[in-house]
């Protein structure tokens, strides 16, 4: 038992230390998380829209800079969060393949991974819901935290999937940034017409959206929607644990495998060459 928590502790501590060496995700967690979530709030104007919440069948009219702060919230939480998990993922694929191969347990570095996920997404998503709530007062604080939580645990997952099976770190970033863009721009009725849509409903920050949404203007609970959420998070990280698995794969031959040129092995290796005895000359074999 001592043995498994050093494994798991010696992981969750080189996994931590790889986001530490993160400067450029960290300037990005003090800086774009304000930046962007306050922007939204002040340059959108704050004409009441009415909109339909399908978590609780409620007819609101939330001022537009407080649903696009709520919405640029989530942003900035995804963006994020999958931003430090592929890059974590893409830098130490190499270093991970080798204590693999080299015998060190892949359940404790997959728990070391999702360890790291649970406190990046808990740290982010508790500042953006303290930056939010120095402009207004969200309804329900702590579900707005569980519901950036949620979002930030399912992208960081989908970040350890760019990771784990694109080549190039140029593709990761944009298949995270794309995404995030595409799935909350889609729901946010400010900025799209078709919000209201059953096909939102299959996007993978929709019930992030909707408890955010419940959180900031509704009293109503909404724990179906975060269980939802949930869920997304499960099926991205399932496909995350595959990617992981796929690529700390053991390249190493087994004892079943034969070497290459094995089977012609005699074939390959030259006789040894036999020295030939000189010959006896008839002089020499001749009676005198």
């Amino acid at each position: 038992m001592r043995s498994h928590l050093t494994c798991f502790a010696v992981a969750a501590r080189f996994t931590l230390i790889e986001h530490g060496r993160n400067r450029f995700a960290m300037i990005l967690v003090i800086l774009f998380v304000p930046v962007w979530t306050s922007l939204a709030y002040l340059a959108m104007p704050d004409t009441p829209a009415r909109m339909r919440l399908r978590a609780t069948g409620e007819a609101l009219a939330p001022h537009g800079n407080e649903l696009t702060a709520i919405s640029g919230a989530l942003n900035a939480v995804t963006l994020i969060t999958g931003f430090m998990m592929f890059a974590a993922t893409f830098s130490g694929s190499g270093f991970d393949r080798r204590l693999a191969m080299a015998g060190y347990p892949r359940a404790h570095l997959v728990l070391a991974k999702v360890t790291a996920l649970a406190l990046v997404s808990a740290a982010v998503a508790a500042y953006a819901t303290a930056v939010i709530c120095l402009a207004w007062t969200p309804r329900q604080p702590l579900l707005l935290a569980a519901s950036l939580f949620c979002a930030g645990l399912t992208y960081g997952a989908l970040g350890v999937v760019f990771g784990s099976l694109l080549r190039r770190e140029v593709e990761g970033m944009f298949a995270i940034v794309m995404t995030s863009i595409i799935d909350l721009a889609l729901q946010n009725p400010i900025t799209s017409s078709g919000a209201d849509n059953p096909v939102m409903r299959y996007l993978p920050s929709y019930g992030a959206m909707q408890a955010s949404t419940a959180a900031g203007f509704s009293p109503s609970p909404v724990p179906g929607h975060l269980a939802l959420q949930l869920t997304w998070f499960g099926l991205a990280a399932l496909v995350a644990l595959l990617g992981f698995r796929h690529s700390t794969r053991n390249c190493l031959p087994t004892a079943s495998t034969p070497l290459p040129g094995s089977e012609n092995s005699k074939a390959g290796i030259p006789a040894p060459r036999q020295t030939a005895s000189p010959s006896v000359k008839a002089s020499d074999t001749e009676a005198p």
